[in-house]
């Protein structure tokens, strides 16, 4: 048996069109154009690379790309006084701080001052207080493409036994309780996790999220499990994840690849939440 690959390239695409579809339709409808407003401090050159790509599919999008810079040496207080500004900007739907931010910058206090409804990346206590607690809000762009991936390819939640591989707060945790809001029984995995292959077997949905190059092999899969691979390591022969790919395919029923998996599903759901969080402040509903 070899696993289905999952596409996370044309599921994003999908999404992706859906969004701007929709982005017309609302611009038609209120006159009002979704506007994210990214914030990148320094000249970090891989930040500037995820910036570069989330601004650029912001556009396509059809919504204002309203990016600000600021200098790598700019004061705590004058970022706040940045986010503080683009909080109370109606023509803001959305705001994303790049982390990290440079060093000597309290970027978890910066994150604090998004204001939850424009909390497009789904990060600040306020939107994991909405999450933990089941109410609508904005949610966590990786996790939130991680079940889009499972809806796509049509893989059973209500009632399946999941598990997690790691316990961050980007990913390991909010996913967890995004698949217990669909019915799954879910167990979060950590470094401290006794017998983690035999735990891993038990799941019919296993998400890995661990940040070590393969850590689950064939040894940890289920016959037939739909695993998630999330993790992005850079090696001499190119991206590889916290699966082993060539050992897991021949065992799993279906399988995330590195990369063209979960990584393009980010900044699709980012631009999603960006309109429904534009839509929330028309009044056409509460964000979800």
């Amino acid at each position: 048996m070899s696993a289905v690959i999952i596409d996370g390239k044309a599921v994003a695409a999908r999404v992706r069109a859906d969004v701007a579809r929709d982005v017309a339709e609302f611009r038609a409808a209120t006159g009002l154009q979704p506007g994210l407003a990214t914030v990148l401090v320094g000249d970090d050159p891989a930040s500037a690379v995820y910036i570069g790509g989330k601004r650029k599919a912001c556009v396509e999008a059809g919504m204002a790309d309203l990016h600000q810079h600021l200098p790598a040496d700019t004061a705590q207080d004058e970022v706040a006084a940045l986010l503080d500004s683009l909080a109370a900007d109606p023509a803001v739907s959305g705001i994303l701080l790049q982390l990290p931010v440079p060093r000597g910058l309290d970027g978890s206090a910066l994150v604090g001052r998004i204001p939850p409804g424009k909390d497009v990346d789904g990060l600040t206590t306020a939107s994991v207080g909405l999450l933990s607690r089941g109410e609508p809000g904005l949610r966590p762009c990786t996790p939130s493409g991680i079940l889009e991936l499972l809806d796509a390819y049509e893989v059973t939640l209500e009632g399946a036994s999941a598990v997690v591989v790691g316990r961050s707060e980007l990913v390991g945790r909010p996913v967890a309780q995004l698949l217990v809001d669909r019915n799954a029984t879910v167990t979060i995995c950590h470094s401290r996790t006794r017998d983690l292959a035999a735990v891993c077997r038990g799941a019919d949905v296993l998400v890995v999220a661990a940040g070590k190059q393969a850590i689950i092999g064939a040894d940890a899969v289920k016959p037939g499990a739909t695993v998630i691979d999330v993790g992005m390591h850079r090696t001499e022969a190119g991206l590889r994840g916290d699966v082993d790919f060539d050992a897991v395919r021949e065992v799993a029923g279906k399988l995330t690849p590195v990369p063209g998996g979960v990584g393009p599903m980010t900044i699709a759901m980012l631009l999603r939440n960006t309109l429904l969080a534009a839509r929330a402040a028309a009044g056409q509903g509460v964000n979800s």
